[in-house]
């Protein structure tokens, strides 16, 4: 499996294009079975219903104003927050019957996050917290209260690919952040469900990160061998930054 660990460029719609450009060239034979892991910039990622929400335009004006760039999520879900203190990950597969094998993959990045935070000396669980952000079953979160991992897939013909953000530390940004934007999208949420990592252990982002990526080692899905984006999977991000709103997809 390859592994990218590159943040990517600073463009939003790039950095997150290059995740969905990797999902149509591994559906179309040309890309291998890829692990994306990273240290995003600060990024909102809105779900498709926010878009089409009436408060759209000033949540994302709101998230402008906070310094943040905005794009448009592949999978589902509501808006999450990317910034400097989370880990940004994308697992992306190829799969002649996708749709089949949707809660394998929850249940096994779910397994793999809830194990990484374990052997760092957190209460890690799989499940949502009630009022917590972009609410999903397969979240992960620290002794029941509080959120620290999200995840959502988006499939199609010949790839999956599954997703999602995991809050290392600076809780309070993440929780600023969404206040100000799903007051705008009219989104009702308990702000005191957004955690981070460094709330229940005295780690650092990187500890984080090696501990996650050690798991998925573990996992039994193959060899992690580092290396670097296709020209075509440029050009392929190029080409969807360019004809995507809000600037490509997560």
């Amino acid at each position: 499996m390859r592994l990218l660990c590159e943040p990517g460029p600073e463009e939003a719609a790039l950095q997150t294009g290059l995740t969905r450009a990797v999902l149509y060239e591994t559906a179309a034979g040309r890309s291998p079975e890829t692990l994306r892991l990273y240290r995003p910039g600060r990024v909102v990622a809105f779900g498709r219903r926010d878009v089409s929400a009436p408060g759209f335009q000033r949540a994302a004006e709101a998230a402008e104003k906070a310094g943040y760039q905005s794009t448009v999520r592949a999978a589902g879900g509501r808006a999450a927050v990317f910034h400097p203190g989370t880990i940004a990950f994308a697992w992306v597969r190829p799969d002649p019957d996708p749709a089949r094998g949707v809660t394998d993959r929850y249940r096994l990045v779910s397994g793999v996050v809830r194990e990484a935070l374990a052997s760092l000396g957190v209460d890690a669980r799989v499940g949502e917290v009630a009022g917590e952000y972009c609410p999903g079953a397969w979240s992960v979160n620290g002794a029941g209260r509080r959120k620290l991992m999200g995840t959502g897939q988006r499939l199609i013909p010949g790839a999956a690919h599954t997703g999602g953000v995991i809050v290392a530390d600076n809780a309070p940004e993440t929780r600023k952040i969404l206040e100000a934007v799903y007051a705008a999208l009219e989104i009702d949420w308990n702000p005191d469900t957004a955690g981070a990592v460094t709330m229940y252990a005295p780690v650092t982002w990187e500890e984080v990160r090696d501990a996650t990526l050690e798991q998925w080692r573990r996992a039994g899905l193959g060899q992690l061998r580092e290396g670097g984006w296709t020209e075509r999977e440029k050009e392929t991000a190029r080409r969807l930054a360019e004809g995507e709103p809000g600037g490509g997809s997560l």
